[in-house]
């Protein structure tokens, strides 16, 4: 996993801005403060970087209704991280196939 590309994703999505040299528990836990403010004072933009990002919103529902009590900024940033480093695969996957397919091939 490449944390760089991870936070620079995240930054991107969220329109933060996170160092770019924070260890995954930093990451983590400074995305958890980044939406504990937006539950606080913005969750209409929460809910949007939400669908921006592609969070599966039932698995969302369901792991807040299963964890009644942990904090949910908790839950929301695990997920986000989740989706990105999803998105990072599947690009690294897509372009590696793209490679070994020749150009007279390509459409």
């Amino acid at each position: 996993m490449d944390k760089k590309e991870l936070i620079q994703i995240i930054n991107s999505e969220l329109a933060i801005q996170l160092p770019e040299q924070l260890s995954f528990e930093e990451l983590r836990r400074l995305l958890q403060q980044e939406i504990n403010q937006l539950i606080q004072g913005g969750f209409q933009k929460l809910v949007s970087i939400l669908y921006r990002v592609d969070v599966n919103e039932r698995k969302l529902k369901y792991l807040l209704q299963e964890n009644v009590g942990e904090d949910a900024a908790v839950i929301i940033a695990d997920l986000i991280i989740e989706r990105q480093l999803q998105k990072i695969k599947s690009r690294r996957e897509y372009t590696q196939r793209d490679d070994i397919i020749g150009d007279e091939e390509k459409w």
